[in-house]
């Protein structure tokens, strides 16, 4: 699903124009990325939360010219779901067999 759907889907449920529907979602998502991009974690009741992780200093390798490399610390987005949030996808997504 693209943000184009879910502005179509959200447009249609509530008969909105698409314009402003869409101008919602872009505010929604330039309000929790401002949010993550000054420190603060957002959380939505329900559905799950925007968080900062930190990752630690860490040596990698540069596979090319055969040289570690040090990967300084560094804070990164990520979105941990909400328990009902897991459950309804565990009970409702059928496993794909491999």
């Amino acid at each position: 699903m693209t943000k184009a759907d879910i502005v179509t889907s959200i447009s249609d449920n509530l008969g909105m124009d698409k314009n402003d529907v869409q101008n919602i979602v872009e505010s929604f998502m330039d309000e929790v990325k401002g949010a993550l991009e000054v420190g603060e974690n957002v959380y939505l009741r329900g559905f799950g939360s925007f968080i900062i992780k930190k990752r630690a200093e860490k040596t990698g390798r540069n596979i090319s010219q055969n040289t570690t490399i040090k990967i300084p610390a560094h804070n990164i987005p990520a979105f941990k779901p909400s328990k009902v949030f897991v459950e309804g996808v565990k009970t409702k997504v059928k496993v794909e067999e491999v």
